[in-house]
């Protein structure tokens, strides 16, 4: 994120940003991650039970830094299929913390909340699940759950691979000038139910800074996966784990876990992941 006033290499604690290995290895990770969900969507047929799990619910789907809706297609198409209203952003490319970002975001989300009587529920990929965060503080009583996929949100999480570009981006799109003020407030305590899912081998946001401090009310929890940080919304089991998040009734919250999922999501998942974080 931003080094807003020259502290990020203490806030960071000396964790840095991951191996240059897994970085390399993000776009061939990306192509099998993406390949495979399409496959798994094409030779299977949507149950007629399955595609209504959403039952028409409304989702707002929002980007990460410097990606657009197109990147987010995988991802909103494997909702759709199931029986949500998914919304892309709309704003073009996430250039940060800018002025048509932080005012167009909420018209955007406020757009959407008034076609339904109900609350939204928000999906952010690394930089828009921080922006997610945001949201829901902004507008707790329209969020109906809020999922961050690899969104380093934590002070110690904030150097990337991404921290150069955010620099330039600033130099070259602006900053709000409440964006300080804004970082501050997404770092609070999210005041509605929290799924923060996240990779050992991400290589480009630290996974320690995505981490959420688990707690029942309001509920946040830590799903662990095994997935690029591109592929974050593309990955088999992370657009799993999102369906069946999506899928909780917030006023009944059942805690993740990868035995609840589908035989063949759980069978991996227990496999490569760690049976998750919590379950």
């Amino acid at each position: 994120m931003y080094d807003f006033a020259g502290e990020q290499a203490a806030a960071t604690g000396g964790g840095g940003a991951p191996p240059r290995a897994l970085l390399l290895l993000e776009l061939p990770r990306w192509g099998v991650e993406y390949g495979a969900s399409r496959l798994l969507d094409l030779a299977r047929a949507v149950a007629p039970g399955e595609a209504d799990l959403g039952q028409g619910r409304p989702v707002l789907v929002l980007p990460g830094f410097s990606a657009h809706d197109r990147y987010t297609g995988r991802l909103r198409g494997h909702l759709a299929q199931r029986g949500w209203d998914v919304h892309g952003w709309e704003l073009g490319s996430n250039h940060g913390l800018t002025d048509k970002i932080v005012e167009g975001l909420p018209r955007r989300f406020a757009e959407i909340a008034e076609r339904y009587d109900e609350p939204v529920s928000v999906v952010g990929w690394s930089f828009g699940g921080l922006l997610a965060r945001w949201l829901a503080h902004e507008h707790p009583d329209r969020v109906r759950q809020v999922v961050c996929l690899g969104s380093p949100w934590r002070a110690e999480g904030e150097r990337t691979r991404a921290t150069a570009l955010f620099e330039r981006s600033r130099t070259k799109h602006g900053i709000a000038g409440n964006a300080r003020a804004i970082v501050d407030r997404l770092r609070e305590p999210v005041p509605v139910p929290l799924t923060a899912v996240w990779s050992r081998s991400d290589g480009i946001v630290p996974w320690h800074g995505c981490t959420v401090d688990e707690q029942q009310d309001p509920p946040a929890e830590n799903v662990e996966v095994v997935s690029s940080h591109v592929g974050l919304v593309a990955n088999p089991l992370v657009l799993a784990v999102v369906v069946d998040r999506l899928r909780q009734d917030p006023a009944a919250w059942t805690p993740f876990a990868w035995r609840a999922l589908v035989p063949g999501a759980a069978a991996g998942a227990g496999a490569g992941a760690g049976a998750g974080v919590a379950s």
